[in-house]
């Protein structure tokens, strides 16, 4: 239902764009609105100012909002139960536990990284946070190594997963939206993610650490698992985190290497699918990660039942941002914004990653960049190669993380947990957080030299 630029005046699609973005940004930023309720009103203003009907701009948004929930909602839903099966099961504690007990105090910050892109992979960053900062605070006052640098690599590989790999809302929000391919996506994102999750981690940490020198409080000491309950081993907890990966990067490669018509690449194709691998990988983790924990059938119910409340809220803010999108489609802004980028000269890549970065830097949510960056982007894609669409998700992925600061979820948590002064936080965490981003996007720049 795209409303042709020269149908609406091109002098009230900018003003609509910009003034639409603001409100969003002063709504969430401003006012604390719930992001879902501010992309619903920014899409309806954006709609009245460049002049589309009501009636129509309601429609723009309902449908960008389902095709979102149905394109993305499930994936979100599945990797939500398998986060919740690795938590409850402890087997997130056995990939822990045995990464750790086999590195020296040298390499423990390495570890560390490591520990953070596990658990990192297959869980939201929220949850994921939660979840390691009990590991970060023991393990740092056990071996008597800087909490500052054992922390950094850890939230490193965490926040690295988060914007840069799918299955995360934003990455998969990108990929919908920009209708790019996941398994390329998926594969571009590991490799771009591993050199950064190096430099922001463990090298970073070493000066970090100077900076700042606190201890670790003592919040969780004697909290730790019960060790007498059964878990599943290290193997078959890694190799249930890995099987959704391995499917859609198998899907991937079939569709680069085999002939159309291939059996192997049919099937491959069909068990790479994105909802097919991570139901796979939801009925696997019930048998692997369920049974190596002894857990009954109805205790399993329980814990994938229990996954689904928390990722409510980001359901609704993912299709919302759906919702948006649409409607700068169906306004002709994007269209506008393409014609002008492609007369400009500038980078895609590079116009992507600022886009998300100013808008990460006004909200404070990666995920809100993202999805909104994704919808004035949308257009440009038609000039694009498979690869490098799967590039541009990932430059707003990068950017999406640029600079994390007050207004920030994010930036309070590791505050808190670390006992950290909003100096010494603006010092750790947020130079982190900055020099992902920027790493991030000089690998995609890089990588796009031989796409």
């Amino acid at each position: 239902m795209t409303i042709a630029t020269e149908t609406l005046s091109a002098g009230r699609l900018l003003p609509a764009a910009v003034l639409g973005i603001a409100l969003l940004v002063l709504l969430i930023s401003r006012f604390k609105l719930n992001p879902f309720l501010g992309l619903t009103l920014s899409s309806l203003v954006v709609a009245a100012i460049a002049g589309l009907p009501m009636d129509a701009a309601v429609a723009s948004f309902a449908k960008g909002f389902g095709d979102t929930a149905a394109g993305v909602g499930t994936l979100i839903a599945l990797g939500a139960m398998i986060g919740k099966l690795l938590a409850d099961s402890g087997g997130a504690d056995a990939l822990v536990d045995t990464i750790i007990g086999r590195s020296s105090t040298r390499s423990l910050p390495w570890a560390m990284a490591v520990v953070g892109a596990l658990i990192g992979l297959p869980m939201f960053f929220e949850i994921g946070l939660v979840l390691i900062m009990p590991v970060i605070l023991l393990v740092s006052r056990r071996s008597g190594t800087s909490l500052i640098r054992l922390g950094i690599p850890a939230l490193a590989g965490l926040s690295a997963m988060h914007g840069l790999v799918p299955p995360h809302p934003g990455p998969l929000v990108a990929v919908n939206a920009l209708d790019a391919d996941l398994g390329i996506t998926l594969g571009f994102g590991v490799l771009i993610a591993v050199p950064t999750i190096a430099i922001a981690g463990p090298l970073f940490a070493r000066y970090a650490a100077r900076w700042v020198d606190v201890p670790a409080p003592d919040l969780f000491e004697g909290s730790d698992r019960d060790p007498a309950k059964p878990r599943p081993s290290f193997g078959v907890t890694l190799a249930t985190v890995l099987l959704p990966v391995v499917l859609m990067m198998g899907k991937a490669l079939a569709d680069i290497v085999a002939d159309e018509g291939n059996p192997v690449r049919a099937v491959l194709g069909f068990l790479g699918t994105p909802v097919i691998a991570l139901l796979i990988a939801v009925i696997v983790s019930m048998v692997t990660l369920g049974g190596g924990a002894r857990m009954s059938g109805r205790e399993v119910a329980r814990t994938v039942e229990a996954g689904l409340p928390p990722i409510a809220g980001i359901l609704l803010i993912v299709s919302a941002g759906g919702g948006f999108k649409q409607t700068l489609i169906d306004t002709g802004i994007g269209e506008l914004i393409a014609d002008w980028v492609a007369g400009s000269g500038l980078s895609v890549l590079l116009l992507a990653w600022l886009v998300a970065v100013l808008i990460r830097l006004a909200t404070g949510s990666a995920t809100v960049a993202t999805v909104t960056a994704s919808g004035i982007l949308a257009p440009l894609v038609t000039t694009l190669s498979t690869g490098e669409t799967s590039l541009l998700v990932l430059a707003i992925g990068a950017g999406s993380l640029f600079f994390s600061h007050v207004n920030d979820a994010g930036f309070w948590l590791v505050k808190g947990y670390f006992g950290l002064t909003v100096g010494q936080n603006l010092k750790t965490w947020s130079i982190m957080e900055t020099l992902i981003s920027v790493v991030g996007l000089v690998l995609v720049l890089l990588l796009d030299l031989v796409v």
